[in-house]
């Protein structure tokens, strides 16, 4: 598909494989993009300041200078691309390092080459929150604790960086977790963050022997569980879809399930007095 005017980007691909630039190249072009590349660091940095681009490929595992450092010093610019990272490099410290210099993706090698459009359509609809930064508090693989703006957008970043670091987990059980832990904290974006971007939501993720723990907490005041009528655990037993009305009537998402789907998905689901603030734990075998 190919790109309107609207959404057509000038993009720098940073790779040594030459075979993957041209090929990426050859594949956002088709699709309307203007696509530019370099092979090492001081290349890519050369070109950034030569020109504005909109978008980075950028991988790790450069020649001479790391991709990390490309990426600091591209995200110090007085107009700063939006960087997306691209490795084979597994190690949750490479990746809480990207997310630190404020990489606003991470795509593991290999990957399919033809998903490379629809991963820059993903980044161009998401753009809104790219100058929005995440910060980051700890960085151990054990414990990563970050603080966000109250936008939507930022629970897509944030759960793609999350789940990046739980790769080595049974399929089943990191589907479960991604699930819940999407609903917990767009949940506490928009209800306890009023989706505003001058709010900020905490989270930290745990990971023990034995389990996983996420801890979410948000800047509201917290809510009283029995007058949630936007969710599903409200209806009345002889209407399943009447929280559905409420949310349509208050500018919300469809959904609404999402106490109940999280419940089944986690092993203890723990809410504070004041109910801003809420612990999953999911147990490992």
């Amino acid at each position: 598909m190919t790109a309107n005017a609207a959404t057509r980007r000038r993009i720098l691909i940073v790779d040594d494989d030459r075979a993957l630039r041209h090929v990426l190249t050859e594949l956002l072009k088709d699709a309307g993009h203007t696509v530019g590349q370099a092979a090492d660091g001081p290349a890519a940095l050369r070109r950034l300041y030569a020109g504005a681009f909109d978008i980075v490929l950028l991988d790790v595992g450069l020649p001479g200078m790391s991709g990390l450092d490309v990426l600091a010093s591209a995200r110090a610019m007085a107009s700063p691309p939006i960087v997306v990272m691209m490795t084979a490099d597994d190690t949750s410290e490479t990746l809480l390092a990207a997310v630190r210099r404020q990489a606003f993706r991470y795509l593991r090698k290999p990957f399919p080459p033809s998903t490379i459009v629809e991963v820059i359509d993903d980044v161009i609809a998401s753009a809104g929150s790219a100058a929005m930064s995440i910060e980051v508090v700890s960085a151990r693989p054990e414990w990563v604790e970050l603080v966000a703006p109250c936008v939507l957008e930022m629970a897509d970043r944030i759960q793609s960086f999350v789940m990046q670091l739980e790769t080595d987990l049974p399929e089943p059980v990191r589907e479960s977790v991604a699930q819940a832990f999407r609903e917990l904290l767009t949940n506490a974006i928009e209800w306890g963050g009023k989706l505003d971007p001058q709010r900020k939501v905490r989270i930290s993720c745990v990971r023990a022997k034995r389990l996983l723990l996420y801890r979410i907490a948000d800047p509201g005041v917290g809510f009283d569980i029995d007058k949630l009528r936007h969710a599903a655990i409200s209806n009345p037993e002889d209407s399943p879809m009447a929280h559905t009305v409420v949310r349509e009537q208050q500018g919300l998402r469809p959904g609404g399930l999402g106490l109940m789907m999280t419940r089944s998905l986690v092993d203890e689901l723990i809410y504070n007095e004041a109910r801003n603030e809420v612990m999953f734990l999911k147990y490992l075998e």
